[in-house]
């Protein structure tokens, strides 16, 4: 009986880890496209993504679906430099 406590109590404390983690990470999140405004020259030529881009598409990551759907940010975000620059700095592209 007091095994099963124990796991029992194991698998709550695993799933409140687990569960804030998500929450943190999703509230630490603001979309804001200038945050790739270092992006910009790789994202319109062929100019390599600096470490800056890197981590800041990396941030930036959850909004792109957001920025696809906006027409003013789409024709920076959705062309074929953008999803070398994604792949170059291992960011997954969205399929929205």
């Amino acid at each position: 009986m007091k095994r099963v406590s124990i796991v029992a109590l194991c698998a709550m404390t695993l799933m409140v880890v687990l569960f804030s983690g998500e929450t943190r990470t999703a509230e630490a999140v603001t979309c804001d496209p200038s945050e790739l405004s270092s992006c910009l020259a790789a994202f319109t030529s062929s100019s390599p993504p600096s470490t800056t881009c890197c981590s800041k598409l990396k941030a930036q990551q959850p909004c792109l679906c957001g920025y696809l759907q906006n027409p003013a940010l789409k024709q920076f975000v959705n062309n074929p430099n953008a999803k070398k620059v994604a792949s170059t700095c291992g960011v997954a592209y969205p399929k929205c």
